[in-house]
């Protein structure tokens, strides 16, 4: 598969994408990773919470991959994927927080664009992190990610169409969905929250395409 582009596979029938908050430090290892990638073959992972123990992950599956710490941190959020990316992937500055300066990784798949977000905890905060994102995106793009949003939310040209189960115990006791998948111009074919591994997150999985 790494010798097609990731413009082909971008215009196929769909584009399988998978978005994991690690927990990073003691939660999923490169060879948990490697467990997801080789049982969920995914076109497209997205990872939060990603430090550069995770470096290791593409002599493990092959592929390629990108991370890309935030700032003063040691753990940011990455991407992988089993073919060549359409272009490096980069990163845009979202408005930032009292303590964490957060940036979202942009991934150009070709027909369309993907974002990889772990946003800020403030409510206010991490919906105009949203609105910056949003401004950096083509007319077919997906944000997915770790939102740590409760509620409803209003992107103008978005819609949430990512799996609706929660995906996450706060303070183990409370069952929330943080994991979210915003999209505008795309079709969801398909999605899913999947299991848990070592996370404190579970992954969630959506099937893609670009309505033209």
């Amino acid at each position: 598969m790494s010798s097609l582009s990731f413009q082909k596979m971008s215009s196929k029938n769909s584009f399988k994408i998978i978005s994991w908050n690690l927990l990073h430090t003691v939660g999923a290892n490169a060879y948990d990773v490697a467990y997801l990638i080789n049982t969920q073959k995914p076109d497209l992972l997205l990872m939060q919470e990603v430090t550069e123990e995770i470096n290791i992950l593409s002599d493990l599956v092959g592929g390629y991959y990108s991370r890309f710490p935030l700032p003063g941190r040691k753990h940011g959020v990455a991407c992988w994927s089993p073919f060549p990316f359409h272009a490096p992937p980069s990163t845009c500055a979202l408005p930032r927080g009292a303590l964490i300066r957060r940036v979202a990784q942009l991934i150009d798949c070709g027909s369309f664009w993907v974002a990889n977000v772990h946003l800020s905890h403030g409510q206010l905060l991490n919906r105009r992190q949203l609105q910056t994102i949003a401004k950096f995106l083509p007319e077919h793009a997906a944000v997915l990610g770790d939102y740590n949003l409760i509620g409803p939310l209003n992107i103008e040209g978005f819609e949430d169409i990512g799996p609706r189960t929660p995906t996450h115990r706060m303070v183990n006791l409370l069952p929330i969905r943080l994991d979210r998948c915003l999209a505008r111009g795309m079709e969801c074919i398909d999605k899913a929250v999947l299991s848990s591994y070592p996370s404190d997150h579970h992954p969630i999985m959506v099937n893609l395409r670009p309505i033209l």
